[in-house]
């Protein structure tokens, strides 16, 4: 069966992951709407990409409208058309996407922005199959299978009023939830090498050398509040800073980062005529040394950690450590399995 560039870019093993795969395998072939959810960057348009090309409709239309980037004048024209001379610049007649899309899927994105009216219009087509175009009082009539998404919890909007309840009905028929990546560990290695591999190509570059160990490390202790397309970023990023063949050990998380950022506080430089009078440090006794030293350890590593962006080699260098050192700081205290869990 033919796929589509899209659906061939879906990388991934994590069960959850399979999980999402396998409830678009069954929900593909009917000719139902469908309503995918997910965080930002997490794949909402490749997932309805593969509904369309996995469905019977795959040799038709697929056609696809983020509903946030067009203001609500001119997305009732987008999505069912418009007659010549209906409003102030029409000058011909303008087929929407529906019409468009007969026959095929419509994908709408963030379909939580859009109007009242609009909604209740997308709630005949769905019902239906017709609407007017705007100025027209001709009934159209399509046949489309609607794919919508969003990251907001409609359930939640159509309680207090600002989404309709009867739409939300209709488009949940079957839910497709897509899992964060900070769910999907497993996937992480994968998709980085898959978007890195990708990248050498694109500077015509032979091979990918790899990532170092440090790298891996900061990919894995990283959280992904933008998910893929954060992922695909930083990793694109990385390749492109790194020279061919040597191994990527850099990896910049916040390309914002820098002390001369504007807005940002910088700390003065003392003046070499001042001498800091030394501190005695603050202590309660009597008191557990041992233990003290022990915690005052741990919260160095992770302040450092937490510095370097759970870089491990850069953290070992803020603290004056050896890579080897600073890993064995990390065993020491058990440190390891607490960095890739809740890494922030």
């Amino acid at each position: 069966m033919p796929t589509s560039r899209d659906s061939e870019r879906l990388v991934g093993e994590a069960p959850a992951f399979l999980q999402v795969l396998e409830a678009v395998s069954r929900a593909a072939p009917l000719e139902k709407p469908v309503l995918i959810v997910g965080e930002r960057g997490t794949g909402k348009e490749l997932i309805a990409a593969r509904l369309h090309y996995l469905s019977n409709r795959w040799e038709n239309e697929f056609l696809k409208l983020n509903c946030a980037a067009i203001n609500d004048t001119l997305i009732e024209s987008e999505l069912f058309g418009h007659e010549a001379g209906s409003f102030t610049g029409a000058a011909r007649t303008h087929q929407g996407r529906f019409e468009r899309a007969d026959g095929g899927t419509l994908f709408l994105d963030e379909l939580a922005t859009t109007s009242g009216l609009v909604q209740e219009k997308l709630l005949r087509v769905i019902e239906y199959g017709e609407f007017e175009r705007i100025g027209g009082r001709k009934t159209m009539r399509v046949d489309v299978r609607l794919i919508a998404a969003t990251n907001e919890d409609l359930p939640t909007l159509a309680t207090s009023g600002s989404f309709r309840l009867d739409l939300l009905d209709r488009l949940a028929f079957d839910v497709i939830t897509l899992p964060p990546l900070r769910h999907r560990q497993e996937d992480i290695p994968l998709l980085a090498e898959y978007f890195a591999t990708n990248m050498a190509k694109e500077l015509n570059r032979d091979y990918f050398a790899g990532f170092s160990e440090a790298a891996i490390d900061a990919i894995y202790a990283y959280d992904w509040p933008g998910n893929l397309r954060e992922l695909k970023n930083v990793v694109e990023r990385a390749v492109y800073r790194t020279p061919d063949d040597v191994l990527v050990d850099e990896i910049t998380l916040d390309p914002f980062d820098s002390p001369y950022r504007p807005g940002q506080k910088t700390a003065a430089t003392p003046s070499p005529a001042v001498v800091a009078e030394p501190q005695t440090p603050a202590a309660n006794f009597p008191m557990d040394l041992k233990q003290t030293i022990q915690d005052a350890e741990i919260e160095y590593v992770m302040a450092a950690m937490a510095e370097a962006r759970y870089n491990q080699r850069r953290a070992a260098e803020l603290l004056g450590l050896t890579y080897h050192q600073f890993r064995g700081y990390l065993k020491k205290y058990d440190l390891q399995k607490t960095e890739d869990e809740t890494p922030e």
